[in-house]
């Protein structure tokens, strides 16, 4: 065993394990203050820190070892009902993304994804407004579906979902704690395929741990900002990040191909 571990960690870089570290509590706080999107700021960041292939294996798995203390923190938040319509086809996209990930290339659905979320500025009105459209409990099938779908193939894409958790009604406390049930759940079977798929191994663990027990730290700090802050700030907090992970994703498709 300890053999393994010293093996494990004589291939890993103990300055990118350190950087990712940092990484995971800047982001999460970030994401814990404005309803997610702080893993999607980092997508262009791991890109160039550890390269476009080891991306989403390592993000996923960072904010997979995150959620557990995010949950805890904002367990009497959960909407369950909606975690009953989203998390089984969640699951079930996990496993259809990490095929497709390691099987196809897709990278222009990232750009679709981007002006979705730059969009979302229209929308809302900057913030000023609460809701953009009806909203329906059955809405989160497909939507568990298909953002878990792309969500494994990326990276991250918690800020797709914060325009139909606002449109339901959930604000503050009460989206980021269901937001956090759906993504525990989705994260479960998303390790599990990159498992077997073979895209998580070696360094990659270690990498993921580090991101993980930042994005811990970040969770709690967060959780401070948070319970101070009006839900107008939120709303206007969430509306800008989403749109900077928007122009992120766009921006790292335009440098790749250009």
């Amino acid at each position: 065993m300890t053999e393994f571990f010293n093996s494990l960690f004589a291939e890993t870089d103990n300055g990118i394990l350190a950087l990712l570290f940092v990484l995971g509590i800047a982001a999460f706080v970030m994401s814990t203050i404005s309803g997610g999107g702080g893993s999607l700021v980092l997508v262009p960041v791991l890109n160039w820190l550890l390269g476009v292939s080891k991306t989403a294996p390592v993000l996923n798995l960072g904010t997979f070892i995150g959620r557990p203390s995010r949950l805890i923190i904002f367990w009497k938040h959960v909407h369950w009902k909606v975690c009953l319509y989203y998390a089984p086809a969640a699951i079930a996209g996990a496993w259809v993304g990490a095929w497709l990930f390691s099987n196809v290339k897709i990278e222009w659905l990232q750009i679709i994804v981007g002006l979705f979320l730059i969009s979302t500025i229209w929308q809302y009105k900057f913030g000023k407004k609460e809701q953009s459209f009806r909203m329906e409990m059955w809405y989160f099938i497909p939507l568990g579906l298909g953002v878990s779908i792309l969500g494994t193939i990326i990276g991250a894409l918690g800020p797709v979902l914060n325009p139909f958790y606002l449109n339901m009604g959930l604000d503050k406390e009460d989206l980021i704690a269901t937001k956090t049930a759906n993504s525990f759940l989705m994260g479960l079977s998303q390790i599990g395929s990159y498992t077997f798929f073979g895209l998580l191994h070696k360094e990659l663990w270690v990498y993921g741990i580090a991101l993980g027990l930042g994005a811990t730290v970040g969770n709690i700090i967060g959780k401070k900002f948070l319970s101070s802050m009006k839900s107008s700030t939120f709303r206007k907090l969430v509306v800008i990040l989403m749109a900077i992970s928007g122009f992120l994703l766009i921006y790292s498709q335009i440098e790749k191909h250009f």
